[in-house]
């Protein structure tokens, strides 16, 4: 079985963070580690605390699951502080050896911050140029360039390919929070054609779909998939997700 190593917050109502990952990871065959990077107090509707790990715990945490078992793929979530994000990116092997999927976790579905200002910036700086794939939604994106959200799609895509400016191997941007019928995601990578990934759009809301593609997306690499193949089985599985009882 192929291992994944997830470092996220912990989310105590279940819909998001580390128990989405790990239900994310069982569902689709892969061995989750972890690393504990916060803990919140949350419900559907709001966030009631936060309590970011200390660095040191955090970094001894991912030097243990690299020491338990191979990793075929590394799931990057919530990191809270830049105190965090400097720690896990100082522990991190490099992506040519271990793939890595950034998620980047700025606010709660209700709109709690669980980034703070240092962390983008440690984000941006030292953790977007280790990352094989980024999957930030249109909000995200905008606040990773500092720019206004793009309302088109031709913006979208320009604000994508700004992203890989800044490192990252690939941009998947989401197209969840969207309008259409359809919830297309843009796939893009340097000096290759634009993929557009599609399924229809559902009518439901579920907190955690962010955690669990990106979760979905490192369980196809780890198992061997390439990047495009493993994106389209993440699409998937969150058509899937929203087709199970409420």
């Amino acid at each position: 079985m192929t291992a994944v190593l997830v470092i996220a917050g912990s989310d105590s109502s279940g819909g998001a963070g580390l128990v989405r990952d790990v239900r994310t990871l069982t569902r689709l065959g892969s061995h989750a580690l972890c690393a504990v990077t916060a803990v919140t107090a949350q419900s559907d509707s709001e966030v009631r605390a936060v309590h970011p790990m200390p660095p040191d715990l955090v970094r001894a945490q991912i030097a243990a699951a690299l020491a338990t078992r191979r990793v075929g793929a590394i799931k990057i979530g919530m990191l809270g502080t830049g105190a965090v994000a400097l720690a896990v990116a100082a522990s991190l092997p490099p992506r040519e050896q271990v793939p890595m999927v950034l998620d980047p976790v700025l606010l709660s579905s209700s709109g709690g911050v669980l980034l703070d200002d240092a962390g983008r910036t440690a984000l941006r700086e030292e953790l977007l140029p280790r990352a094989t794939l980024v999957t930030p939604n249109v909000a995200e994106l905008a606040s990773l360039l500092g720019v206004a959200a793009a309302g088109t799609e031709a913006e979208l895509i320009e604000q994508g390919r700004a992203l890989l400016e800044l490192g990252p191997r690939s941009v998947l941007v989401k197209g969840g929070h969207g309008g259409g019928r359809e919830a297309v995601d843009l796939l893009l990578l340097e000096r290759e054609p634009l993929r557009r990934l599609s399924a229809p759009r559902s009518a439901r809301t579920l907190r955690g779909t962010g955690c669990a593609l990106a979760s979905a997306i490192a369980a196809g690499l780890a198992a061997g998939s390439s990047l495009e193949d493993a994106c389209a089985r993440a699409k998937q599985h969150l058509v899937e997700l929203f087709q199970q009882p409420a």
